[in-house]
């Protein structure tokens, strides 16, 4: 059945045609907060994460599996009309539909959102595109990598003088997948109060540029566009990441209290004083020779020896982790972000919890990620299909089920 899942949105329905990222991620904050996720994967082959060859555990794609837990899966082939109509039947009973295909791909299959709001008027129907859905790039595709550099995220990433880089992470399809969660839950209080369903836009373009906050506001102010400054704050000094004795940490002088305790604990209080550091228009202004001056201090103790006295001073300053031990953190474990899962072919594995925190309806990871079409009779069976129905649309290729 629908899981045990008890979070805040229990009894909520959704259908996923969504793939790989950006959906996914919807998906998944949504069945952490207890939503029934049915992942509706494409036939053949489904999600098109399953295709990433490495890393895999027992030929199980990484990628799916972290992208995909504590969701239901079933497999359909929706260019045939028998699966058109399957789908058709599950929209009825359906809160959501979130899907990121090309605008028109839907409409082309005879399941675009008018088709599917006479079927039931109550949908909330999620589209997650390259550009959004209206405007002269509305029928352009979207990848994350491209989204960083239209928003202008590349030219602000990197050391100054350097190429064009992208965040480390997909940045652009990460948040694009939180915005449409965030237009879902808006959409569907909308509709507990009219019964009134309707579609959520949103983009992997909006998504990146929204990341440019700090940055718009110079560029609206001052009309130039900032460029590059590796790890430092564009606004406020000494904002960054700085080389220790035996590695790096980050120090956050983003006040002049915490630069003034920053100088108590460099054991440096003329620099309160010194005319190139006085205040944070001086600190920025000079902040290359800021940056050697707190260099040279700081290269004479170690990452652990600095951040206890940063840490006793209430100095803003942290660590600057591999992934591993981020992952391996006390802090990240006390928190729940790591979970533990068997999967039924890739065997134990592990997975990011859920970053929210409720005191009466607690989010939970209940599941690992399906296999293709694991739940496909069960959630037909809910649905009306009688079991002879089913195994027709098995023997027909119509469905698949693991």
């Amino acid at each position: 059945m629908g899981g045990t899942a008890k979070g805040p949105l229990a009894g909520m329905r959704v259908l996923e045609l969504a793939q790989i990222m950006a959906g996914p991620t919807a998906g998944m904050m949504l069945a952490d907060l207890g939503a029934d996720v049915i992942k509706v994967e494409k036939l053949p082959g489904g999600d098109d994460s399953r295709g990433y060859r490495e890393p895999r555990i027992n030929g199980v794609s990484a990628p799916f599996l972290i992208m995909n837990r504590s969701k239901r899966g079933i497999a359909v082939d929706l260019k045939r009309p028998a699966g058109r109509d399957v789908l058709l039947r599950l929209v009825r009973d359906a809160d959501v539909l979130t899907e990121n295909y090309r605008r028109g791909t839907l409409e082309k299959l005879g399941l675009g959102y008018d088709v599917l709001a006479a079927v039931n008027p109550g949908l909330i129907y999620c589209a997650i595109s390259g550009y959004g859905r209206d405007g002269p790039w509305g029928d352009k595709g979207g990848f994350d990598l491209v989204a960083q550099g239209f928003a202008g995220l590349m030219s602000i990433t990197g050391e100054p003088g350097g190429p064009p880089a992208k965040t480390g992470n997909p940045v652009a399809d990460i948040n694009a997948g939180l915005l449409a969660v965030s237009g879902i839950l808006a959409a569907y209080a909308h509709r507990q109060r009219t019964g009134q369903g309707q579609v959520v836009d949103t983009s992997l373009m909006e998504a990146a540029l929204q990341q440019t906050y700090w940055h718009a506001a110079i560029a609206f102010a001052t009309g130039a566009s900032p460029g590059p400054t590796g790890s430092a704050h564009v606004l406020t000094a000494p904002y960054q990441a700085f080389r220790a004795k035996d590695g790096w940490i980050n120090v956050g002088g983003a006040n002049q209290a915490n630069w003034e305790r920053i100088c108590d604990v460099l054991e440096r209080s003329q620099w309160r004083d010194d005319p190139r550091f006085r205040t944070n228009a001086d600190r920025m202004a000079n902040r290359d020779a800021l940056v050697d001056a707190m260099t040279q201090v700081l290269a004479g103790r170690t990452c652990a020896e600095w951040l206890a006295a940063f840490d006793a001073a209430g100095v803003p300053a942290g660590p600057v982790h591999s992934i591993g031990e981020a992952l391996a953190h006390p802090q990240t474990l006390a928190r729940g972000m790591v979970v533990d899962l068997v999967h039924p072919q890739a065997g134990a594995t592990k997975a990011l919890g859920c970053p929210l925190h409720f005191s009466a309806t607690p989010a939970s990871v209940t599941r690992p990620a399906p296999l293709l079409g694991e739940h496909t009779r069960e959630v037909l069976g809910e649905h009306g299909f009688a079991a002879a129905e089913i195994d027709a649309l098995v023997a027909d290729g119509t469905v698949a089920q693991a």
